[in-house]
C-alpha cells in the first residue's frame, strides 16, 4: 500500500500501488475539469515524495514544462510504492 497525504488538512489516504490519485484528490477538494491533462485545473504541488509518483506524462510536460517535478497534474499521476505529500 502507498500513502497520499494532503498537507491542506493532514488527511492520509492509503492507495494500491499503481493507483491513479485523481479520485482521492477530487474527494479532498482539488478542482477538475477536462481530466485529460490539457486544462491544468488539477495542478497540485508535490511537497514530498515526488519519486513515488509515476514520471510526468507528455501532457504534463506540455502544460507544466519539461523537468518540472514539484507541480503535477493530479489527473495524470499514479502512485508508486511509498508516501507522497501534496498541497493544492
Amino acid at each position: 500500500m502507498s500513502k497520499l497525504i494532503f498537507e491542506n488538512n493532514d488527511e492520509e489516504i492509503e492507495l494500491e500501488v499503481g493507483a491513479s490519485i485523481a479520485e482521492v484528490c477530487e474527494e479532498q477538494g482539488v478542482p477538475f475539469a477536462c481530466t485529460e491533462g490539457v486544462c491544468g485545473t488539477c495542478v497540485i504541488e508535490v511537497v514530498e515524495g515526488e519519486d513515488n509518483l509515476t514520471d510526468p506524462t507528455q501532457e504534463e510536460e506540455d502544460f507544466l514544462g519539461p523537468g518540472v517535478t514539484d507541480e503535477r497534474l493530479a489527473c495524470q499521476c499514479r502512485i508508486k510504492d511509498g508516501t507522497v505529500k501534496v498541497r493544492f
